[in-house]
């Protein structure tokens, strides 16, 4: 076919998709209003899971999965805007990696509420000031963000999903590299990114800022001063990109939780995430987790956070593979009851496969 003739084909299969997404579309809204008839969640993340599955199936290329699940995922993200309302809170301000993460998960047409602190982004859900939340919750590089652990364990709302997003650091300034006397960011990156600073930047003053974007914001305001941030905040706040991937080790990814008011039902390729303290007694723990190894369910993460109630004491943090209403894990669960003092369920999601889109 000639140029011309090709480029008609499009216009006509341009047609055909346009009519076909409002279409879907005026079905989702119909959705829509059978889950608000029912008191259902507005975010279903099993239905979700099983939209994108079905496409990466039906998918034949030449568009890789990436970029079909990206297509999809903004189809998905305006269908919900146009079913009402829907605000997401995240650790601001804009550009941040939480941001991005949010983004990666809910679209372009949601309605996004930058909070300063991760307990801003609990108290913004908490207080039905946004229907979802999304903080971070480890790195593979530096760990744990405690401060997120810290907030489950005086919280009613519950995690609904969680989110993959590989990290990229990088240097930005208005000056010179040599120039750079203060350099901004979140204590965690400067943690990912020690023995690069400590190779090129010595005796430069680290100072930690509540975000990425916002000691971008700090440095593009300051003379000599610098930023460890993402390479869209160089673009939103006007900086120089004078070093890329600066991160210490290779597939540095963070993950992050999406929070809200309760959890949703099984997929068959789950994770559930609990909250427990033990008795103060010898060989405590050991039992309470031998309940796991019982009944076959697999560990994928621990950690402990003082409970701040009495000295020595501790909560631990536990993720499990399997839906907490799959009956194995429900017998592991009411095993583990009797070793604690405390045992909270903190939500049941649909598994990421570590690189979500």
């Amino acid at each position: 076919m000639s140029l011309e003739e090709l480029r008609k084909k499009i216009d006509g299969l341009d047609a055909e998709l346009v009519r076909l997404l409002n279409e879907r579309t005026r079905l989702a809204l119909e959705v829509g209003r059978a889950k608000e008839a029912a008191s259902q969640d507005v975010y279903v993340p099993a239905r979700e899971k099983a939209v994108l599955d079905r496409v990466d199936a039906l998918n034949q290329g030449p568009l890789p999965a990436d970029a079909m699940r990206a297509i999809y995922r903004e189809i998905m993200s305006a269908s919900l805007a146009l079913e009402r309302k829907v605000v997401i809170a995240y650790l601001g301000p804009p550009a941040t990696f939480t941001h991005q993460a949010a983004r990666s998960r809910f679209g372009g047409s949601v309605q996004y509420a930058p909070c300063e602190t991760i307990g801003e982004v609990f108290a913004a859900v908490e207080k039905k000031a946004a229907d979802y939340g999304v903080v971070p919750i480890e790195n593979s590089t530096d760990g744990a963000v405690t401060h997120t652990l810290d907030q489950f364990t005086d919280t009613p709302l519950k995690i609904c999903a969680e989110i993959y997003l590989p990290i990229s650091h990088n240097l930005l300034a208005k000056c010179p590299k040599g120039e750079i006397k203060r350099l901004y960011s979140k204590i965690e990156v400067f943690g990912q990114c020690r023995r690069w600073l400590h190779e090129n930047m010595p005796g430069v003053e680290l100072i930690s800022s509540s975000s990425t974007a916002r000691a971008a914001e700090t440095a593009a305001r300051e003379e000599g001063s610098g930023a460890l941030a993402s390479a869209l905040t160089a673009d939103l706040y006007g900086l120089d990109l004078l070093e890329q991937d600066i991160q210490d080790l290779g597939g540095n990814t963070t993950r992050f939780l999406v929070i809200g008011p309760r959890y949703g039902e099984a997929t068959g390729e789950d994770k559930t995430s609990l909250l427990f303290a033990v008795k103060h007694r010898v060989g405590a723990l050991y039992d309470a987790l031998s309940a796991f190894k019982r009944y076959s369910i697999n560990l994928t993460k621990i950690e402990s956070r003082p409970s701040k109630t009495k000295a020595w004491e501790y909560y631990f943090f536990v993720d499990v593979e399997g839906h907490a209403d799959d009956p194995p894990l429900q017998k592991a669960l009411a095993d583990l009851g009797e070793h604690c003092t405390l045992m909270t369920v903190l939500g049941a999601y649909p598994r990421a496969s570590g690189m979500d889109s």
